[in-house]
């Protein structure tokens, strides 16, 4: 989707069964571990996005054979730990789960490699992973600034050390790549982490898929990890990939909150993914939930609205974004705490949250480890907004769910690529959005007259299209704007504060049904509308009429 922008209706209903792509998280990790394993593995039901295919890419330059097969599936040939290329550039875009476990792989493996990603990847730590690397040998030099990418790696120097030490509080991929290098070293090697450890169920992902490859680790609680000698990744043959219960967190939200049920198929209550509990969040807010092995089932409160909540979301970092919208139409503040992490992740995830709630109308708190949001203050809705997405796909699957209570415009929709491709396909075939009746016919048909009447008597809004034009102007003259400078004038449009009642139009609630009708008005409207920044302007402005009776 490459597109500039994507106008999003107000959604009224969403109901049906949604089955979910592969996790992300996992299939990195499984098509890694294949690589290094001993044996083909045929893995189903990965998921093909821009994160997964750089991990693709990346094990196709070390010289690992990747083929693909019908339906989906790939048969990764394992190298048993020795990747054929001893040297290679690697671009990773912004895709963490590739980023961090190959730099460790390839520096306890050896050979001469450069990683590099996109800019906001250099802007993401490393610095305690490559200490902690260091730690065992590891030869990493940093071709940029001082702990971060990108970096080059070299041939480890020998190194008997068995015990390292890793900070835990800033990424738990740090410890996932760590533990996925080791069993490559030969010998027992301990993990101690210093500090508390953030984002615990990757961690157990990263275990269980181990475990699956025949690598067991033995943890003494989440402050030691032991890799014992002699570990040997082997292939089990077929792996399956959960569905991603991030993105499950999507449409689970939009079954709490409009109609309902709404059904995710690909997850459920047996799953490995700590985003699973994001269901328990829903329910503490007063959804109703239902699960079986392999799906999950949201639908709204039996009775009253969704209240706020004060959750510490450690165990679900990236699906508490998907709690902050669902904030938006709780009775009563949420806070989000103990998510330092976002503020490492794809951008800025604390900043940009609060500012694009913001745009929204909502009241917002943000510190340097929480979010409290509330709704807008007074019973008033949401107001519609254009969100920015900063190229991270979380950011545009969660704001999108604002789309029940408000049309949305939603900027560079295509960074939904790095995990879920066809998200808004999805969205729309999982959803009903406000329905519209268009009058039309010629010049002084009567078709505003016919079009108020219907509205007000199915309790609808109305909207006066044609009069757009003249109102813009009639709005550049008090704003004193002159008409042919089409960026105030945009601006202006953006911001019209325009009110249809019947035969009655208000314009910051002064009454200008008249006013707009002059001579002046009507050719100063031909003079606007042939502004391209202002038709574009006026065209989302049109499409937020598009509300809920």
């Amino acid at each position: 989707m490459s597109i500039d922008y994507l106008d999003l209706p107000q959604l009224v209903d969403a109901r049906g069964s949604v089955r979910l792509p592969g996790s992300k998280s996992l299939s990195n990790r499984v098509l890694l571990l294949a690589a290094l394993a001993a044996g083909e593995t045929e893995v189903r039901d990965l998921l093909l996005s821009d994160d997964t295919r750089c991990m693709l890419d990346a094990l196709r330059v070390l010289g690992v054979r990747v083929d693909a097969l019908p339906e989906g599936a790939f048969r990764i040939s394992g190298v048993a730990g020795a990747f054929p290329a001893q040297s290679g550039e690697l671009f990773l875009g912004n895709a963490g789960t590739a980023f961090r476990p190959l730099t460790a792989v390839l520096a306890v493996a050896g050979g001469n490699y450069r990683l590099t990603g996109v800019a906001r990847m250099h802007e993401r730590p490393i610095g305690d992973l490559v200490a902690a690397l260091r730690q065992l040998g590891a030869e990493i030099d940093y071709l940029g600034q001082e702990g971060f990418p990108p970096l080059a790696i070299r041939p480890p120097r020998a190194e008997l050390n068995k015990l390292v030490r890793l900070r835990g509080d800033v990424s738990s991929q740090f410890l996932s790549g760590l533990l996925m290098a080791l069993p490559l070293r030969g010998c027992e090697t301990t993990v101690e982490i210093v500090g508390d450890l953030i984002s615990r169920p990757y961690v157990e992902m990263t275990l269980v898929t181990m475990q699956s490859f025949g690598v067991e680790v033995t943890r003494e609680g989440w402050h030691r990890f032991v890799v014992p000698a002699g570990s040997r990744y082997r292939s089990p043959g077929v792996v399956h990939v959960e569905g991603d219960a991030s993105s499950a967190s999507y449409f689970l939200a939009l079954g709490a909150l409009c109609g309902g049920p709404v059904r995710v198929v690909g997850v459920g209550s047996e799953s490995i993914q700590g985003d699973v509990r994001f269901a328990d969040a829903l329910v503490a807010m007063g959804a109703t939930l239902r699960s079986g092995a392999n799906w999950i089932e949201a639908a709204p409160p039996a009775a009253g609205p969704l209240h706020g909540i004060s959750l510490d979301c450690n165990h679900i970092p990236d699906a508490a974004m998907t709690l902050a919208s669902v904030a938006l139409f709780a009775q009563g503040p949420t806070t989000l705490r103990n998510i330092a992490s976002w503020r490492v992740k794809e951008t800025d995830r604390i900043t940009a949250m609060a500012t694009e709630l913001r745009k929204l109308g909502a009241r917002v708190e943000a510190g340097d480890d929480f979010l409290r949001i509330s709704p807008p203050a007074g019973g008033q809705g949401l107001q519609p907004a254009v969100i920015d997405t900063y190229d991270d796909h979380r950011m545009a699957m969660s704001l999108s769910l604002a789309a029940v209570g408000t049309p949305l415009r939603i900027n560079h929709p295509g960074v939904v690529a790095k995990t879920v491709p066809d998200y808004f396909e999805r969205l729309a075939a999982a959803t009903q959005p406000v329905p519209v009746i268009a009058v039309d016919g010629t010049s002084a048909s009567g078709k505003g007259t016919v079009a108020a009447r219907v509205a007000r008597a199915l309790g609808w809004h109305y909207l006066d299209s044609g009069a757009l034009y003249r109102l813009t102007a009639l709005a550049a003259r008090r704003a004193g704007v002159a008409w042919d400078d089409e960026e105030q004038v945009a601006e202006v449009a953006a911001r019209l504060d325009v009110r249809f009642n019947g035969d009655t139009m208000t314009l910051a609630g002064d009454d200008v049904s008249d006013a707009i009708r002059s001579e002046e008005i009507s050719s100063a409207a031909s003079i606007v509308a042939a502004l391209p920044a202002v038709r574009a302007a006026l065209l989302f402005r049109q499409r937020a009429f598009r509300r809920a009776p």
